[in-house]
């Protein structure tokens, strides 16, 4: 029997509930790639509720890591994702039929430049985004905690 707290909630927003639900029946063989754009499911840990909380989210690569941008749409508040996983920083991620765990961090001011460019080439909304924004749009890097080969 699953404990509340490690039962997995997805996304409340219907069209992101939906392609979590393909890309899980489908072990990301649908999902994976969403409008054109490779996708990852991110699981983080409520830092409120202690409750896992699943979403889809645009993702780049950096070598073995992965990148991904907190835009929440160009909006003025931080996505809830990236404020858990600023308090609990051990996620768990889905990238295709990949299932591993990850370590998230936020890119420091120097890093940025050259992982924005590399995410803002593959959406060049969040160019956009960042432009109506008020605040900065956080770059998140997931370092994998296994080999790539190992998983």
């Amino acid at each position: 029997m699953t404990a509340p707290e490690d039962e997995i909630l997805d996304s409340p927003t219907p069209w992101v509930a939906d392609h979590i639900r393909a890309y899980l029946e489908t072990d990301g063989v649908e999902g994976h790639l969403f409008g054109g754009w490779p996708t990852l499911l991110l699981t983080t840990r409520g830092r409120r509720s202690g409750r896992l909380r699943r979403t889809a989210l645009i993702y780049g690569r950096d070598q073995d890591r992965y990148l991904l941008v907190a835009s929440n749409g160009g909006a003025d508040r931080h996505p809830a994702w990236y404020l858990n996983l600023t308090d609990t920083p051990a996620v768990s991620l889905q990238v295709g039929p990949d299932h591993f765990t990850a370590t998230a961090r936020t890119a420091t001011a120097a890093e940025k430049p050259r992982l924005w460019q590399i995410m803002a080439e593959l959406f060049p909304q969040y160019a956009k985004y960042q432009e109506v924004s008020a605040r900065e749009l956080p770059l998140v890097i997931l370092t994998p905690q296994v080999p790539h080969g190992d998983r």
